[in-house]
């Protein structure tokens, strides 16, 4: 790979995209331009290219420790590629996400299926059943206290949806609902009911598989 001293002025990451846009720059040539400079040993494509490779094999996840074994790469660095790859992922237009049924939310809340912690997600949903939004709400042991409605239907109220799909995670692995679940369950459906926003499903997920209020008659 050459150096960057060895590459044209014009034709350099930095220059590159000021004449001819980013999309003309290559995934390294765009780390380059993140990271401005390389490190002591090491000039910034060939620095790139390791960042590259990395997130590669790691199909893009990574975390900033992972990130800070690549010699060049400190915590700094390694925040900075993280925070350019969430901003762009937050302004990447959304395909829009029809549900139809509990297969459909599944793809959605599998992320939180084998957490240690209870994670508690609400998904807005407008009048034709399509994802406006997909929010953890809480990290913890859940308990009405943070649980709340007023937590819970904050963002929906804002969304202006019409109905929500509610989810959370066991990490005991067992996916029927608690008396604990149940009667956040009840608080919530009412509190809906006041505001007009209807409760499509709630689900429970683990490792061993899943449990829908919609499924088991739990919901109206």
């Amino acid at each position: 790979m050459k150096r960057i001293k060895d590459i044209p002025e014009f034709n350099r990451p930095r220059e590159k995209l000021k004449e001819r846009g980013a999309s003309a720059l290559s995934d390294i040539e765009l780390i380059a331009v993140i990271l401005g400079s390389g490190s002591k040993g090491q000039d910034v494509l060939s620095l790139s290219s390791k960042v590259s490779k990395l997130l590669t094999e790691n199909k893009g996840k990574l975390s900033v420790e992972q990130l800070s074994v690549i010699e060049g790469i400190g915590p700094a660095r390694a925040s900075q590629i993280l925070a350019g790859f969430e901003l762009s992922r937050r302004y990447i237009v959304k395909e829009t996400i029809r549900i139809t049924g509990v297969y459909d939310v599944l793809p959605l809340i599998n992320d939180i299926a084998g957490k240690q912690q209870e994670h508690f997600i609400c998904i807005s949903l407008n009048g034709a059943n399509e994802v406006i939004e997909n929010r953890i709400v809480t990290v913890g042991l859940l308990d009405k206290s943070q649980v709340h409605p007023r937590e819970v239907f904050a963002d929906v109220i804002t969304d202006r949806a019409a109905s929500v799909i509610f989810a959370h995670n066991h990490p005991s692995g067992e996916i029927k609902p608690s008396n604990s679940d149940l009667k956040i369950h009840e608080q919530l459906t009412e509190s809906g009911k006041i505001l007009g926003i209807k409760i499509l499903d709630h689900i429970i997920i683990s490792k061993k598989g899943y449990y829908s209020f919609q499924e088991n008659g739990l919901i109206n």
